[in-house]
């Protein structure tokens, strides 16, 4: 009996397989094949009712949160910042109390200060390791390496228990251990207090200006400046400058009978400090511009070394080797400069430094030169800063801050080239008693006219409005140039007396330059030539009407004045024959 049941049990579920098996093979032919339409009848098939869909609830977007969150503010920075000065000030407040009313002497003093500010360290590294990165933890440490330099400080200079240089090399423990503090935890704040601290060593424990003070702060801004490179923190740079740079020149000063070793000092010095400078831009390439922090310690940089070498040397009674390291120090930053631009680098760092040199170069060129040779130098570095001026403009990503502040300098350069020939070449009252010499006057003046076309030329697909100011430049200074140049040879006797006929020459050449400039704006359609021509017109025609009617004899008074009506004719026909004004009231030229 259970055999035949457990048989049918079997057959049955052979067959529930082999159903199974063929409802699967009807629907996956289904499923390849398209559904056939329905027969279409007379009868009219019922309506499809097509649900409406429910309405949808409007999702509200999410909160947004705030970019300045004052709660944290409140309740994580200022308390833990505020709880770390606090403790600092308690363990002031509380050495003073103990120093007040003699409760400790004053080696007890020094080892609280110590065990106080260690204990402060150690605390605010187990809450950074252990409880994750706080404020508080940040406070803590921050507070207990000012701690620390305080107590090293009041040891050596204030109670004298500690030695200068066992006093320097606690601090140089102090700020290593802050260095690698603010390295792990990447805190600015940490390594503002430690490198800048241990920076200060030298002056805080009153080592003064020595070799070995020298030597420490070498190294501490040895670390400064490794720090900055791998931090990208640009800050640190400037701080490192501003806190190094006093005592570098106080070091110098005192030293200043060592040559050799003040200068390769500084030397040494000049070169921690540009890597200091560049070293953030080295580290972010693409970026659009220099901080504001690398120019100043670059600018400072230059000042301060070539400043306190050269007055070092000059002070020895060697000028030539003081305007030798003057032109030393600017051939270096011209040719990092020049290695810089041709290097897959920013555009900007090479300007930069080739900038710095010229100034240099400015100053050296002002003490070993004069006269002629010195414009010309001027002029020259006015051509050179408005040359990388427009190629700094013309880099991948252009800065046009960089461009500005070159195209200044270059600025700068040819207001003191053209303010030398005032001054000395050919001074203004050039133009009635001539000049000292007529040789020293064209050179400078053509050195000026060169700069400016030269700028003229440079500047025409950069900024219209600075290439015209450059092209009035020029063309003033050549007609300057000219002026003085007719008064000197026609308007001086050999006897250095005036004569008449170079006013007349110099009032006729003014009245028939302008009147070129205006037939030549009329031709060209130039409203900046027939304006400057119709200025020139007026001149000459208030120098005739004032000077010559003034100052001239009668037959050279007729002379001015016909040659200048003449060629007021002249413009005057030139006017109604070219212009032509159309029916919309708009000139133009035949």
């Amino acid at each position: 009996m259970n055999e035949g049941v457990e048989g049918q049990l079997r057959s049955l579920e052979r067959r529930l397989a082999d159903l199974t098996q063929r409802v699967e093979r009807v629907e996956r032919g289904s499923a390849r094949s398209p559904a056939r339409p329905m027969p279409t009848h007379d009868v009219a098939a019922p309506p499809r009712l097509t649900p409406h869909p429910l309405p949808r609830q409007a999702s509200s977007p999410p909160p947004q949160r705030s970019s300045f969150d004052l709660e944290a503010l409140l309740g994580g920075r200022v308390l833990a910042w505020a709880g770390g000065v606090a403790i600092l000030l308690g363990i002031v407040f509380l050495l003073g109390i103990a120093i007040d009313r003699g409760w400790i002497d004053e080696p007890m003093r020094i080892l609280f200060g110590f065990l106080g500010s260690a204990s402060l360290l150690l605390t605010g590294a187990w809450l950074y390791e252990r409880q994750g990165r706080t404020e508080a933890a940040l406070a803590a440490v921050a507070s207990a390496l000012s701690g620390l330099y305080a107590t090293l400080l009041v040891g050596t200079q204030v109670y004298g228990l500690i030695p200068a240089e066992a006093g320097l090399a606690g601090a140089g423990l102090v700020g290593l251990v802050g260095v690698a503090i603010a390295v792990r935890w990447e805190s600015a704040i940490v390594a503002a207090i430690g490198i800048l601290g241990a920076l200060l060593a030298p002056v805080l424990v009153g080592t003064g200006s020595s070799g070995l003070s020298l030597a420490f702060m070498a190294i501490a801004l040895t670390a400064a400046v490794g720090v900055l490179l791998w931090q990208r923190w640009d800050w640190l740079s400037l701080g490192a400058f501003l806190v190094s740079a006093p005592q570098l020149l106080a070091w110098s000063a005192e030293n200043h009978e060592r040559l050799p070793a003040t200068l390769g000092a500084l030397a040494g010095f000049w070169a921690l400090y540009v890597v200091a400078a560049l070293g953030y831009e080295l580290r972010t390439r693409g970026m659009d511009e220099l901080p504001v922090a690398s120019w100043l310690v670059l600018l400072g940089n230059a000042v301060l070394v070539g400043g306190a070498g050269y007055f070092v040397l000059d002070y020895a009674d060697r000028p030539n080797a003081a305007v030798a390291w003057l032109l030393g120090l600017a051939a270096s930053h011209i040719l990092l400069g020049g290695f810089a631009l041709r290097q897959a680098l920013d555009r900007e760092i090479g300007s930069l430094l080739v900038a710095v040199g010229l100034g240099l170069s400015a100053f050296g060129f002002a003490d070993v030169l004069d006269g002629p040779v010195l414009v010309v130098g001027w002029a020259a570095q006015a051509v050179v800063l408005a040359y990388l001026a427009t190629q700094a403009s013309r880099k991948p990503r252009p800065s046009g801050s960089d461009a500005v502040r070159l195209l200044s300098a270059a600025g700068v350069y040819f207001g003191l080239a053209v303010g030398h020939v005032l001054a000395f070449e050919a001074p203004p009252n050039a133009i009635l008693v001539g000049v000292p010499d007529l040789a020293d006057a064209l050179v400078g003046l053509g050195a000026c006219a060169a700069a400016a076309l030269y700028g003229r030329f440079v500047l025409r697909d950069f900024d219209p409005d600075l290439c015209h100011a450059a092209e009035a430049a020029g063309a003033a200074t050549l007609l300057y140039l000219a002026s003085v140049a007719i008064v000197d040879t026609v308007g001086v006797t050999a006897a250095g007396e005036s004569r008449q006929i170079g006013q007349v020459l110099l009032s006729a050449f003014w009245a028939l330059t302008g009147l070129a400039a205006v037939v030549y704006g009329l031709l060209r359609d130039a409203r900046r030539f027939r304006f400057a021509g119709l200025a020139l017109l007026a001149l000459a025609v208030t120098k005739v009407y004032t000077y010559d009617l003034a100052e001239l004899e009668e037959l050279s008074r007729v002379l001015s004045f016909v040659a200048l009506g003449l060629l007021l004719l002249g413009g005057a026909f030139a006017y109604q024959r070219i212009r032509v004004v159309d029916a919309d009231g708009e000139e133009a030229s035949r």
